[in-house]
């Protein structure tokens, strides 16, 4: 394939960076500590890049690529322009959500050249199938975050689903792969938010 003419990359990449400002319209169910307002995916993008960078050292694996993890973040959510946020404990949307999200990356990161569409794919298919040190510790970043925010605003997401402690440690139990340390504080984090009322303790078995 002969290479894009200066003009006709650059045009390319500025039609990518116009279309992913469409991330900041997309609302989670986590919501901010100060104003309690549902949080929005691109500012959760940026608070998780921040944590990679302050908490790389906690990582199970060292050295660390941290620059190939910010790629990984800061463009592992793009696809939820066409996919929406699918919520953690949603297992009925969470059943076709790769498939969904798949074709969304092939869309989004399609509108760029093609070297930088071949990247970004590549980053987002390393980050989905966590078999690298970079993708174990971005994603343990990634289910740390809604856990700390949820736990710094009383528990809000969880009680507004319903969810209860078991199903919060065995959905985010994988954080141990990419930092046993971030996790043991997550567990921490997880029986005093249930100790304060803020998160259901797990049912008791009947019998």
């Amino acid at each position: 394939m002969p290479a894009l003419l200066p003009a006709e990359r650059l045009r390319r990449q500025i039609g990518f960076i116009t279309e992913v400002d469409k991330l900041k319209e997309i609302f989670r169910q986590t919501i901010v500590t100060q104003s309690r307002r549902a949080e929005n995916s691109a500012e959760h993008s940026w608070h998780f890049a921040l944590m990679i960078m302050v908490l790389a050292e906690h990582s199970n694996h060292q050295p660390l690529d941290v620059l190939r993890i910010l790629k990984m973040v800061l463009i592992h959510d793009l696809v939820e322009i066409d996919a929406g946020d699918t919520f953690a404990y949603d297992t009925k949307n969470m059943a076709d959500q790769h498939e969904r999200e798949a074709r969304a990356a092939t869309r989004i990161f399609g509108l760029l050249p093609p070297d930088q569409t071949a990247e970004f794919r590549a980053l987002w298919d390393e980050f989905e199938e966590r078999r690298t040190p970079e993708a174990k510790f971005a994603c343990a970043c990634d289910r740390f975050h809604p856990m700390l925010l949820n736990c710094l605003t009383d528990g809000h997401a969880w009680q507004k689903h319903g969810i209860t402690q078991d199903r919060v440690l065995a959905r985010n139990a994988h954080v141990a792969d990419g930092s046993q340390v971030i996790w043991e504080y997550a567990v921490r984090m997880i029986n005093e938010a249930v100790d304060a009322g803020h998160l259901a303790p797990a049912p008791k078995p009947h019998g």
